[in-house]
C-alpha cells in the first residue's frame, strides 16, 4: 500500500486486492507446496525480495517519475553515483515498508531451533495441504494473467502499472523480451518522409543562413536549468542576473523543451549533437554510443572546424568515452584535466570548468582554425545542497519561507551557476573571443520534478508561477543564442526542443544538411513543430501547437495540458499523435541500422585532454 501512496495520485484502493495480492499469493503458495522445512526462512527471503522490488520502484519514481523495470535497474551502477540525490528524497515513513521483514526476521530468530525440522503432519494431511496450496497457485496465476493480458496495449506506463499491479507489471516487463515497435529498413528512413511527418516545407533561401559562418561555436549546457529562472526575482533579487542579461540581449526561445531519458545530462548531449531521439528504453549513451552517428562535430569538421567537449566528471560516467567517439569529437577534457580543485559532487565546480576551458579555447583559437566547443556545467546538481561560497555582495539571500526547502536550495544553487557563467562571459569578452563566437546556451533537463516535491515545495512553485506547477512547466528549459553582429534582442516563441539545435546551428554556420538525416528543424525558419517525448513522460506523449499531450490507455483517454497557462490547450490531434509515434519509429530504425565505430581510442596528450 505504501508504494501506491508514493506513486499514484489517488493512492491505493480496493483494487489492489485483485492486482497486487495474487502475485504474493503465488510466491507464498509455491513455498507451501515445495518446502517441507525452513519455510519461515523462505518466507523472509521472498518477502525481502518483493519488498526490495517495491522500494526500488517508488524510490526510482521519486527521482525520475518513472515506473522502473529491470531495463532501468540495469543501469543501477550509474544511479548509485547520484545516491545523494536519490536518498535526499526519502521521507522517514518510507522505512515502514520494511516493517514486515523485521517481524518475520524476529520470528525466524526466535524459532531457529525448529527451522530445520520437517513438518510433523501425517502424510495424507500434507498431501491435502499441498493440493490446497496448489489450487491457490493456479488461481493466483489466473488472476495475474487476468490483470496482465488485457492491459498490454496501454501506451501510458503509469496506467499500465496501475491496471496490472506493480508486481505483475514488473514480471511482464521482465518476460516481455520483444519491442512492440516494428522497425523499418534504413532506406525507408528519408529526410523527405521526416519533413512530411513534421509538416515542414524546406526553404531554398532560409533566413540567417551562414550569418555566423566561420565563427567559433561555443555551446554551454546548463545543469538542471529550467526556464522559470529567467527573470525570476525573490524579494527584489534576481536569481540569475547574468543569464537574464543574455536573454534580453540575444535570441531567447522561451518555448523550448527537454528531450532526455534515463541518461539525463548525457542524453541531452546526444540529442543536441545528433538531432535524433533517445531510444525506446534505456540511455542513448548505452544503446547508441557504439554507433557511427551523423552529428554536429562531424558536420562542422567538414567546414574546417576542430571540436572538443569539456566536463569535470570522469569521461566513463554514462559511457561518454564511447559517446564522444560516436559523435566525432576530436578531443574531450574530463576530470584528469580539471583536477580535484574545489570539487562539488562529481568534480571541480563551474568556476574551474569555465576558467580552465577558457584557457584551452584561447589555445584552440590561436591555431587559426575555427572550433566547436561544448561545455557541460555540473555544480547545480540535485539535491542542490553543496553550493560553493560566493564573493561578498554576490550571494542570494533567500526569503525565510524558502529556507530548508528543495526549491530554495535549487534557486540558490542556480544563482551560483549563473555567477560562474557570468565570469565565463566576461572572460570571452576580455580575451577577444566574444566577437568571433556563436554562443548557444540551454538547460539540459528539469531540476524540480513534480514527483520529487513535497507539499511546501509545491506551494512555493505555485507562488512562483501563479498557478499549480505542471508538466509543461517542468520540462520547459531556456535556449539563448548570441553572436555579435548576427543576433539582436528578440524573444522567439517558436516551439522547439533539444533535437532542433543541430539544424539551427548548422543554418547559422552555413553548413548544409543535405544528405544528413536529422529529426530537428531550424528554429529561425519554422513556425510549427511536433516534438515527441519519452521517458519522463509516458510513451506517446508529445508537444505540438499550444499543448502537451499525454495519452492514457490510448489516444482517446489522453490529457492535454496548455503550454501557456490561461490559454486553451489546442492542437494535439489524433493525426499528430500518430505522426509523433512514427517519427520515433523512424529514428529508432535508422539508429539501430547504423554501423558501429569500433570503439573509442583517444590518445592522451600532455595536459590530460584526450
Amino acid at each position: 500500500m505504501l508504494t501506491w501512496f508514493v506513486i499514484f495520485d489517488d493512492g491505493p484502493s480496493w483494487a489492489i486486492l485483485i492486482t497486487e495480492l495474487p502475485f504474493a499469493w503465488l510466491i507464498f503458495g509455491l513455498i507451501e507446496m515445495l518446502a517441507s522445512k525452513r519455510k519461515l526462512l523462505y518466507y523472509v527471503i521472498a518477502d525481502a525480495a518483493l519488498t526490495g522490488i517495491l522500494f526500488s520502484v517508488f524510490m526510482y519514481h521519486k527521482y525520475y517519475g518513472v515506473i522502473a523495470t529491470w531495463h532501468a535497474l540495469q543501469q543501477v551502477n550509474q544511479v548509485t553515483a547520484v545516491s545523494n540525490s536519490v536518498f535526499s528524497l526519502m521521507d522517514p515513513y518510507y522505512t515502514l515498508i520494511f516493517l514486515d521483514i523485521v517481524v518475520l526476521a524476529w520470528m525466524l530468530i526466535r524459532g531457529r531451533k525448529e527451522l530445520f525440522q520437517p513438518e510433523r503432519a501425517p502424510g495424507a494431511a500434507r498431501s491435502r495441504r499441498r493440493m490446497a496450496f496448489g489450487a491457490v497457485v493456479v488461481a493466483s496465476v489466473g488472476l495475474c494473467l487476468f490483470n496482465i493480458l488485457p492491459n498490454r496495449a496501454s501506451m501510458n506506463e503509469h496506467t499500465k502499472a496501475e491496471d496490472m499491479g506493480i508486481l505483475n507489471y514488473e514480471a511482464y516487463a521482465l518476460l516481455d523480451t520483444g519491442s512492440e515497435e516494428e522497425l523499418l529498413e534504413p532506406e525507408e528512413v528519408t529526410q523527405a518522409r521526416i519533413d512530411e511527418l513534421k509538416g515542414l516545407q524546406p526553404s531554398s533561401s532560409p533566413a540567417y543562413f551562414g550569418a555566423a559562418k566561420g565563427k567559433n561555436v561555443v555551446v554551454v549546457q546548463l545543469e538542471s536549468f529550467q526556464n522559470f529562472l529567467i527573470g525570476l526575482k525573490l524579494d527584489g533579487q534576481e536569481a540569475t542576473p547574468n543569464l537574464n542579461r543574455l536573454a534580453q540581449e540575444s535570441f531567447y526561445f522561451d518555448r523550448f523543451y527537454q528531450m532526455v531519458g534515463q541518461g539525463n545530462t548525457s542524453d541531452a548531449e546526444f540529442v543536441v549533437n545528433t538531432s535524433f531521439y533517445i531510444p525506446e528504453s534505456g540511455a542513448a549513451t548505452m544503446d547508441y554510443a557504439y554507433k557511427d552517428v551523423p552529428s554536429l562535430p562531424k558536420l562542422l569538421k567538414a567546414q574546417g572546424y576542430d571540436s572538443a567537449t569539456f566536463h569535470t566528471n570522469v569521461v566513463d560516467f554514462w559511457n561518454r568515452r564511447e559517446l564522444y567517439k560516436a559523435v566525432g569529437f576530436d578531443q574531450f577534457y574530463d576530470k584528469p584535466f580539471f583536477g580535484e580543485q574545489d570539487s562539488v559532487y562529481f568534480g571541480a565546480d563551474d568556476e574551474v570548468l569555465y576558467a580552465k576551458t577558457l584557457d584551452k579555447l584561447k589555445e584552440m583559437d590561436a591555431s587559426g582554425k575555427p572550433f566547436y566547443a561544448q561545455l557541460i556545467s555540473m555544480t547545480a546538481h540535485h539535491p542542490f545542497t553543496l553550493t560553493p561560497e560566493m564573493p561578498a555582495g554576490q550571494e542570494l539571500v533567500l526569503p525565510e519561507r524558502y529556507e530548508d526547502t528543495l526549491v530554495g536550495d535549487y534557486i540558490r544553487s542556480q544563482h551560483y551557476a549563473d555567477y560562474a557563467f557570468g565570469r565565463f562571459i566576461e572572460g570571452l569578452k576580455q580575451s577577444g573571443l566574444w566577437e568571433d563566437t556563436l554562443l548557444v546556451v540551454y538547460g539540459d533537463h528539469q531540476g524540480l520534478p513534480i514527483f520529487s516535491l513535497d507539499r511546501k515545495d509545491k506551494e512555493l512553485m505555485a507562488e512562483i508561477f501563479g498557478h499549480e506547477y505542471g508538466y509543461p512547466d517542468m520540462i520547459n528549459i531556456p535556449l539563448m543564442i548570441a553572436s555579435p553582429g548576427v543576433t539582436e534582442p528578440r524573444r522567439i516563441e517558436t516551439l522547439g526542443g533539444q533535437v532542433d539545435l543541430l539544424p539551427t546551428i548548422a543554418n547559422l554556420a552555413g553548413a548544409s544538411l543535405d544528405g544528413q538525416i536529422h529529426f530537428g528543424q531550424d528554429l529561425l525558419n519554422a513556425t510549427a513543430n511536433l516534438i515527441p517525448q519519452r521517458y519522463y513522460l509516458p510513451s506517446g506523449s508529445f508537444l505540438g501547437s499550444g499543448s502537451l499531450y499525454i495519452p492514457g490507455v490510448g489516444y482517446e483517454d489522453g490529457t492535454r495540458y496548455a503550454l501557456k497557462y490561461g490559454q486553451p490547450a489546442d492542437g494535439a490531434s489524433e493525426d499528430d499523435y500518430g505522426r509523433a509515434l512514427e517519427l520515433l519509429r523512424l529514428s529508432d530504425s535508422y539508429m539501430t541500422a547504423l554501423p558501429e565505430h569500433g570503439g573509442a581510442e583517444y590518445p592522451s596528450d600532455s595536459d590530460s585532454g584526450q
